[in-house]
């Protein structure tokens, strides 16, 4: 069996969703906190070009796909990552528009992706795919499973989040299947990539950040004291990352599967709002309701 959810409809692209991005988003939307605004604001900066990775990494093997199931499942994948660069992207103008350096970001990501892509094997590209969309399918752990951590967000931008959380729990296997059953992925070769990844998205995410708050007018000292201040809001305990790192460690062990990991336990709400209303705002509102 190719996929333990063997369900061909478990994946469903929304498209041309409009969550009413304009200029009248706070500059510093997440709780008026620059830290936290420009961490995210980092993070989300980099997903329509690593979308176009992620499908380009999946694209090789689409060939030799023969489960239909799979097949379908893939194509509904590639929709919705589609959906996701276009809106993000969206988000980036607005950046770009606070005078961020948001070309000068992009640019150095093209740049890593066509060298991954160049150096490093189909069957690691496919890998590191892999190992990111763990990642992103757990964000919704980290940013919705608890009222208190998206409180004080800006709606518009929280329910972006959240329609994107949703989405990568709901394709969260399609690469992996792929990985371990199409390109034959071994488990040493997975486990390096998800080291990788992880390396790279922590020094990324510190990066960019300290990239966009220079950009704001922070200096050295203030951005410093502004990342030791928010290690226990990002790595501690309960923290947005640190809540959900033994779900990556258990991403190393043989037999591991995504569908191992259920799915944060208020998706079901942000899923029966959104086909009673097709409000991505109110199904945010119920998801952040039903939460802890």
């Amino acid at each position: 069996m190719i996929n333990r959810i063997t369900n061909p409809d478990r994946i469903q692209p929304r498209e041309n969703i409009d969550f009413k991005l304009d200029s009248s988003i706070p500059r510093y939307w997440y709780d008026n906190d620059p830290y936290k605004s420009r961490l995210m604001d980092g993070m989300q900066l980099y997903f329509p070009d690593g979308e176009r990775y992620f499908i380009t990494c999946v694209r090789h093997y689409r060939e030799q796909i023969s489960d239909p199931v799979l097949i379908k499942h893939v194509k509904d994948f590639t929709r919705q990552e589609g959906q996701h660069g276009i809106a993000h992207t969206r988000f980036n103008n607005l950046l770009r528009e606070q005078g961020l350096p948001v070309d000068e970001l992009l640019a150095m990501q093209k740049k890593r992706n066509s060298f991954w892509l160049k150096h490093f094997s189909p069957g690691f590209n496919l890998a590191l795919t892999a190992a990111f969309e763990h990642f992103t399918a757990l964000l919704a752990e980290g940013f919705f499973a608890r009222k208190a951590v998206m409180a004080g967000a800006d709606p518009r931008v929280k329910a972006l989040v959240a329609w994107h959380a949703v989405e990568e729990m709901e394709h969260k296997s399609v690469v992996f299947n792929v990985m371990t059953t199409v390109a034959k992925v071994s488990h040493l070769k997975r486990c390096a990539a998800m080291i990788y990844a992880t390396l790279d998205i922590s020094w990324e995410t510190y990066r960019t950040t300290d990239i966009l708050l220079k950009a704001d007018g922070f200096s050295w000292w203030q951005r410093k004291r502004l990342l030791l201040n928010h290690l226990g809001w990002m790595y501690g305990r309960n923290g947005v990352f640190g809540s959900f790192s033994a779900q990556i460690l258990a991403y190393m062990k043989p037999g591991f599967h995504p569908d191992d990991i259920p799915v944060v336990h208020n998706y079901p709400a942000w899923i029966k709002a959104y086909e009673r209303t097709g409000d991505p705002g109110q199904a945010c509102e119920a998801m952040v309701a039903a939460a802890h």
